[in-house]
C-alpha cells in the first residue's frame, strides 16, 4: 500500500461496512436505452431526459463545429478569446430564458460554484433550501457568507430567517425550481415575492427543468411569468438538452459581473466548439418540437400512476424524476441489484447525497421510455419490492 493510503483504506472499509460504498460501473451506452451484444436494459439512470444525446441532429450540430475551430477551445475566454458559437449559444438560450444576458460556463457545477461568491460574501447571507443540490452548497460555503438553511420549501421558514437579519449586507435566496432527488417542485411566485420583501436577490437552478418544463422548454422560471424578478436563473446543458456545459441568464450586468467575477469561468478552459454545437441543436430541436417536454411529462405521470396502482406511496415528485423510498442503504441495494437482473437499470441514491434514513431508488423518466417500458419497470419493480418484505 503506497504511503499514507492508510487512513483511506480504513474509512472505505467503514463505508462499505454501511452499506455506502460506491464504485465506478461501466455501461455500454448512453441514454434510456442501453444493449451489449448478449443483452438490453432499461435505464433510469441517465438524465437524458428528451432522449437528445444521440438524436441525429444534435450529433451533426456538435460535428460541424469540431470540424471548424477543433476538439478544444485552448483556454479561458479571457485568453484565447471567444469563438462565435459561444456567442451565439448565449444569446438562445438568454432568448430561451426570457433575459437580456446569458454566460455560458464548463459546467452546471463549475457554474453553481462561480455564482454564489460572486454574489455574496462575507458580509453577506445566503439562504438555501434544506435539499438544494451539492453544488449549490459548495458554492455557499466558498461564498464564506453567512449560510442558512431553511426547510424544504417552507417559506414561513425562509420568512423568519430574513426577518432575523440584520439591514446590512446583501441577501441571497437559493433553490432548485425541480430537485434533483425528489422530483418534488419549489413554489417559486410565494418565493419570489418573500425575497422581494425583504430586498433579496434570488438564484434559481433549473437544472432539471430547462427544456421540459414552460413553453418550448424554457423552464419554470418563465413558466411562473418571473423572468424578470429572479436575479440569476441558473441552467445546464447536460441533461434534457444532451450535451455539457452550464450557464447563467439574467441581466447585462451580471452577465459582466460574472466575466469579472466568476473565479470558475475566469479559470476555466472555455467549453468546446463541439459541446456548444451539440447545445445549439438541442436547442433547434425545442424549437422545431416544443411539445418534447409536455410528451415527457404526460410519461412521468403514467409512471406515478402505475406507481400508486402497484401500492407504491406518493413520494411528492411532480416531474419526471421519480423517488421510490426504501430507507435502508442495503436494501435499496438489493432492490437495485434485482432490477437489474430484470433489465432495469436505475441507482440506489445513498446518503449522504439524501438525508440519512432516506435511501432510494431514483427513477429519470425520459422519452426513450414508452409507456410499456414504464409498465413493465413497476411490474419488475413490485415483484422486487415484494420479495424484500417491501410491498404485500
Amino acid at each position: 500500500m503506497a504511503r499514507h493510503d492508510e487512513w483511506m483504506a480504513a474509512e472505505l472499509a467503514q463505508l462499505r461496512a454501511g452499506d455506502a460504498l460506491r464504485a465506478l460501473e461501466t455501461r455500454p451506452g448512453v441514454g434510456g436505452r442501453l444493449h451489449d451484444d448478449t443483452c438490453e436494459w432499461l435505464s433510469f439512470a441517465s438524465n437524458d431526459y428528451l432522449d437528445l444525446a444521440r438524436h441525429p441532429r444534435v450529433i451533426d450540430a456538435a460535428g460541424a463545429p469540431l470540424v471548424r475551430w477543433g476538439a478544444g477551445a485552448g483556454a479561458s475566454r479571457l485568453v484565447a478569446g471567444t469563438l462565435p458559437i459561444h456567442e451565439t449559444l448565449e444569446a438562445r438560450l438568454a432568448a430561451l430564458k426570457g433575459c437580456p444576458a446569458a454566460l455560458v460556463g464548463g459546467s452546471g457545477y463549475a457554474v453553481n460554484l462561480g455564482l454564489i461568491p460572486a454574489l455574496a460574501g462575507r458580509s453577506d447571507t445566503v439562504l438555501l433550501d434544506r435539499l438544494a443540490h451539492a453544488s449549490l452548497v459548495d458554492g455557499a460555503v466558498l461564498s464564506r457568507a453567512n449560510l442558512c438553511r431553511f426547510r424544504h420549501n417552507d417559506l414561513e421558514h425562509l420568512e423568519s430567517l430574513l426577518a432575523a437579519l440584520p439591514a446590512a449586507g446583501r441577501k441571497l435566496v437559493v433553490t432548485e425550481s425541480v430537485f434533483s432527488m425528489d422530483g418534488d417542485l419549489a413554489p417559486l411566485p410565494e418565493l419570489a415575492a418573500v425575497a422581494d420583501r425583504y430586498g433579496a436577490m434570488t438564484l434559481v437552478d433549473e437544472a432539471h427543468a430547462t427544456g421540459i418544463f414552460g413553453p418550448g422548454g424554457a423552464g419554470r422560471v418563465v413558466e411562473s411569468g418571473l423572468a424578470d424578478r429572479i436575479t440569476v436563473s441558473m441552467g445546464t446543458l447536460s441533461k434534457a438538452l444532451g450535451s455539457f456545459g452550464g450557464f447563467a441568464a439574467g441581466s447585462v450586468i451580471l452577465r459582466d459581473w460574472l466575466v469579472n467575477r466568476a473565479r470558475p469561468f475566469i479559470y476555466s478552459t472555455a467549453l468546446p466548439p463541439s459541446a456548444v454545437g451539440a447545445a445549439l441543436g438541442a436547442l433547434d430541436l425545442l424549437r422545431d418540437e416544443p411539445e418534447r417536454g409536455a410528451v415527457l411529462l404526460q410519461r412521468a405521470a403514467f409512471f406515478r400512476a402505475r406507481l400508486a396502482e402497484a401500492g407504491f406511496p406518493d413520494s411528492g415528485s411532480r416531474s419526471q424524476i421519480v423517488p421510490v423510498l426504501v430507507g435502508d442503504n442495503a436494501c435499496a441495494l438489493r432492490l437495485a441489484a434485482r432490477l437489474r437482473d430484470a433489465g432495469v437499470l436505475v441507482v440506489a441514491i445513498r446518503p449522504p447525497t439524501v438525508p440519512a434514513g432516506t435511501a432510494r431508488l431514483r427513477f429519470a423518466v425520459t422519452l426513450a421510455h414508452s409507456e410499456a417500458d414504464l409498465t413493465y419497470t413497476v411490474e419488475a419493480l413490485a415483484a422486487a419490492a415484494r420479495a424484500e418484505g417491501l410491498l404485500k
